[in-house]
């Protein structure tokens, strides 16, 4: 549903702007108590069947955005309950990162098929006699499944001539690659927290916006009305996300006129991830082959994702750092009284800079569809010329790491210029569950000397759960950022021959 503005949408960035203005303002936070209100106005619902379920919903989702827990909904506490504990710049958000407001749930039921209007009565009746289980009966002429009987393998559907029969899943769950979404004790979904890895694909496929993620936006917004030194690391999948007017340089200066000291390309974080896997991989699977093959690290959620399932391959994953910590770690050398902001398009990167050891290096995190609430709240817009910056700072390899497929053709590309006569099997994935494929496929001793590829999300990291464009679009303006870069590979940036000459 990205690049369409829905009311998911609307209600969304009405939420991160209420917050991020709230932030920018300062003063008494308790006022987050009149902001679903304003957010909801009138009497009469708009979007369910009662104002006050909406409005309680928007304050749940209001209170996540601050980086506050949801309240308990058997018992009376005002919104802004914690809210003074949290909204400090060092404050960080207490996990779960990602959660069901419950009450916000449709109760979808679980996987399931049923008979469309679309079944014709037709003489043959193959969805009868290939059920395994006897679970279809002709009624009145038409194909009729008794659910309590119905096994879900869905050998009727694929039977049916006229595609009568439909499969029916929560979209939550059928987006989930690692099975993390359940029920509880009302039919509603809920996330097992233990099989979790925060891609956040669930919380853009809820049609109904039931799923939600914390935030660092008020935090942030407080560190740049306090004047803070805040330089800002921004994925190379920004670009096109703020509207067609906003080019590459007009973000820039948006983020300068926000109050950011610097603005760095996570691209060169890149560049140095690419030599670096380019390095491990002829080391330890050509070399000395102590490796089977080298995955890739930069994907938090597919990183975490094969070390929980395939725990015997962990040591597979590149231990690179990835390029979030790694332009991080160059800035804070470069600014020791400076903080970061890593400003991308995943859910999952919030988790990751939480970690112990990351936590020094990246302070805060923020999606596209946050900064987005940001520039809102701060009016501003992308109209008028474009400033004059010439400054290129990260390789076309490094820039494509935005995109599916990018991440190892710039390693292989990296592999080519610093090992010629090196040849490079690649394999890749896109979307957790394909990745689980991917990975069996290597645990069975199909994919030694490969170099593999995963990530998360559907077309790479332009399709994260943070991103406002769509996917397809998203990649093909990342494209034309990368191939304006005048570098073409990691090995020939600036940085780059810093680090190779070390």
């Amino acid at each position: 549903m990205r690049g369409i503005f829905t009311p998911v949408t609307k209600i969304r960035r009405q939420v991160f702007t209420e917050i991020a203005r709230m932030g920018f303002e300062g003063g008494d936070y308790s006022r987050i108590d009149e902001l679903p209100y304003k957010i909801i106005p009138g009497e009469v619902a708009t979007y369910r069947e009662s104002i006050f379920k909406e409005r309680a919903i928007v304050g749940e989702r209001l209170r996540l955005a601050c980086g506050l827990p949801m309240r308990p909904f058997d018992q009376h506490a005002p919104i802004s309950k914690g809210i003074e504990q949290a909204a400090k710049p060092e404050k960080y958000y207490e996990p779960p990162l990602l959660d069901v407001i419950p009450f916000a749930c449709n109760a979808c039921e679980e996987t399931s098929y049923f008979v469309t209007d679309n079944c014709q009565c037709c003489l043959s009746h193959p969805c009868v006699s290939i059920c395994p289980v006897k679970a279809i009966s002709i009624q009145n002429g038409r194909s009729v499944i008794d659910k309590s009987k119905c096994i879900r393998c869905g050998r009727c559907r694929d039977a049916c001539p006229y595609h009568a029969i439909v499969k029916n899943e929560r979209p939550c769950a059928a987006a989930c690659g690692v099975d993390a979404i359940e029920s509880d004790y009302l039919g509603r979904a809920k996330i097992n927290h233990d099989k979790c890895v925060s891609c956040g694909q669930c919380l853009v496929s809820c049609p109904f916006a039931a799923i939600a993620d914390k935030s660092q936006i008020l935090q942030l917004c407080q560190a740049l009305r306090e004047g803070e030194k805040l330089i800002a690391e921004v994925a190379p999948a920004f670009v096109g996300q703020f509207g067609p007017l906003a080019t590459p340089a007009k973000v820039k200066e948006a983020l300068l006129e926000l109050g950011f000291a610097e603005v760095v390309e996570v691209a060169v974080g890149a560049d140095l991830g690419a030599i670096a896997e380019a390095e491990h991989y002829v080391e330890h699977v050509v070399k000395q082959q102590d490796l089977p093959f080298l995955a890739t690290s930069c994907c938090p959620s597919w990183s975490v994702m094969a070390k929980n399932n395939f725990p015997e391959l962990a040591g597979c994953v590149s231990d690179s750092l990835t390029p979030m910590v790694a332009t991080a770690r160059l800035i804070k050398k470069k600014h020791p009284d400076g903080r970061v902001v890593f400003i991308g398009p995943c859910a999952a990167k919030k988790l990751e800079a939480s970690r112990r050891t990351v936590r020094s290096d990246v302070d805060f995190v923020i999606t596209f569809e946050e900064l987005m609430g940001m520039f809102v709240a701060k009016g501003i817009d992308f109209e008028g010329d474009a400033p004059q910056d010439d400054t290129v700072e990260g390789t076309k390899s490094g820039r494509g790491y935005g995109v599916a497929g990018g991440v190892a053709d710039a390693i292989v590309s990296c592999i080519h210029q610093l090992y010629p006569d090196v040849e490079v099997k690649v394999d890749r994935a896109e979307g957790l569950k394909e990745c689980k494929k991917m990975l069996l496929l290597a645990k069975a001793g199909k994919r030694n000397g490969y170099l593999m590829e995963g990530m998360a999300c559907p077309g790479g990291c332009v399709g994260g759960a943070g991103t406002l464009l769509q996917i397809n679009k998203a990649a093909a303006s990342v494209k034309k950022f990368a191939e304006d870069s005048p570098y073409s590979v990691a090995t020939v940036s600036p940085l780059a021959h810093e680090k190779l000459e070390k």
